[in-house]
């Protein structure tokens, strides 16, 4: 079926009010709506309803990317035969996103490749989907990228974009040593988003051993505390989940290199 059947007068109309992707799908819906006799009301309403649907698949699509989020963690994805253990009911309570609407935290924690990192960006996808602002990012880059920050005059823009989002996921926190300046950094943001908004953090220290990695205790002690006096404890224990996410030579791909 072509565009045929529709009007010129109809097209330069749709295009007018920005709903010419509208075009891709209506001679279809004429069709269907002509062999149903659909009442014109009815007609309407399932071709906006595509137009709905397509711009808020393409609003997710582009949250994710802004995001920086891995477009093959999602929680549908997760290997449920791995050799994990944590826990499924709290997981199951954070991916309703009732921590993100009251602002509380989540610390995902556990030795290296359990997959720690997989259930973050997970929950940042969900989050995603649910119309939040997400940015996902390495701790490491992002102290590093506010240093530089500091050099060209980037610094408020750079610390507003970590703060303005709905969801932070700070990925392989606490991990290194920090110098004053990503001390001073670090605490900021944390004290920042405190009961304002959300953030997720994955580590394979403990929130005890967080405070031995800061330059200025006193600063990292009242950062500390108040990030884990309003977060929820992911406590993942196993085998690496890494392995199950190496490509893989699947049989239509022999079939067809031969």
């Amino acid at each position: 079926m072509t565009t045929d059947i529709i009007s010129p007068d109809l097209k330069t109309v749709l295009r007018r009010l920005k709903l010419s992707r509208i075009l891709d799908v209506l001679p279809d819906r004429l069709t269907l709506a002509r062999q149903q006799k659909m009442p014109h009301q009815d007609l309407l309403l399932l071709v906006l309803s595509d137009e709905v649907a397509r711009r808020e698949t393409l609003a997710v699509t582009l949250r994710v990317q802004k995001a920086h989020l891995d477009p093959t963690m999602h929680l549908e994805a997760w290997d449920a035969t791995a050799k994990v253990t944590f826990d499924r009911a709290l997981l199951n309570e954070l991916a309703s996103l009732r921590f993100l609407d009251a602002h509380a935290h989540v610390t995902i924690v556990g030795p290296v490749g359990v997959g720690k990192t997989f259930l973050a960006h997970a929950l940042g996808h969900i989050a995603c989907r649910r119309g939040a602002t997400v940015l996902a990012v390495r701790t490491d880059q992002m102290l590093k990228t506010l240093k530089h920050a500091r050099l060209d005059n980037s610094y408020e823009a750079e610390l507003r974009k970590l703060v303005a989002v709905d969801l932070l996921i700070l990925d392989d926190f606490a991990i290194d040593i920090l110098d004053p300046i990503e001390s001073r950094d670090l605490y900021d943001i944390l004290l920042e988003r405190y009961r304002t908004a959300s953030i997720v953090v994955t580590s394979n220290r403990g929130p005890d051993e967080w405070l031995a990695t800061f330059a200025d205790p006193v600063r990292a002690q009242s950062a500390i505390d108040r990030f884990t006096s309003n977060a929820y404890d992911v406590v993942i224990e196993g085998e690496s989940y890494r392995p199950r996410l190496k490509p893989r030579v699947t049989k239509d791909s022999k079939d067809r290199a031969r």
